[in-house]
């Protein structure tokens, strides 16, 4: 005897099944919300130059070799330019060849936050700020030892922290926006001024 209710049940699983494939093409992450750290869109049109916005925001890549920090060479620490985080290291970058800056490793593994990115028809693995969220880059598996690891980052999304700078701007940083390292210290381009 035929039970409509049991033919509804495969529809359903069928039915979600087809919704969590779509989340997983789409590149699905977080949204902003969920991020330790937040600003209104409005605050960062008006802080982050066009390129900047884009790229943090919308998850957007600047060309190959028009970065500001792509050949950049000076000691000191790479921070997030939309929250100030501290993410790479100096004596991580390396010249890949690739038109972007590279890192071979992390200031600290929490400060990254890695998804799965399958965007374009391909399968990649998508870098963002653990603490506001904020597109970097990518990471692939084909940087130099010890780790093995290529952070291609764009250099829209990073301010930079000069060594010998860091104590004299961190604790100016720290006493007017509270936040260590903050975007205060971050380089400034297309005459916007980062906070």
């Amino acid at each position: 005897m035929f039970r409509p209710d049991t033919a509804i049940l495969p529809l359903r699983i069928l039915t979600v099944s087809v919704v969590l494939l779509l989340l997983l093409l789409s590149g699905a992450r977080r949204t902003k919300k969920t991020w330790p750290v937040s600003f209104s869109q409005e605050e960062l049109k008006k802080r982050l130059t066009p390129m900047q916005y884009q790229v943090t925001q919308e998850r957007g890549t600047e060309s190959a070799f028009t970065g500001e920090f792509t050949h950049h060479k000076d000691e000191g620490s790479y921070t997030c330019v939309v929250c100030g985080a501290v993410l790479f290291s100096s004596n991580t970058k390396f010249d890949s060849g690739s038109g972007w800056p590279s890192f071979y490793d992390l200031v600290k593994e929490e400060s990254v936050s890695l998804t799965d990115d399958f965007s374009y028809g391909m399968h990649r693995v998508e870098t963002t700020c653990s603490q506001c969220g904020a597109h970097l880059g990518h990471l692939f598996d084909d940087g130099p030892k010890p780790t093995g690891k290529r952070y291609c980052i764009n250099s829209a999304s990073l301010g930079f922290q000069a060594k010998d700078a860091a104590s004299t701007s961190t604790s100016a940083s720290t006493s007017s926006s509270g936040a260590e390292g903050g975007a205060a210290s971050s380089s400034v381009s297309d005459g916007k001024t980062e906070l």
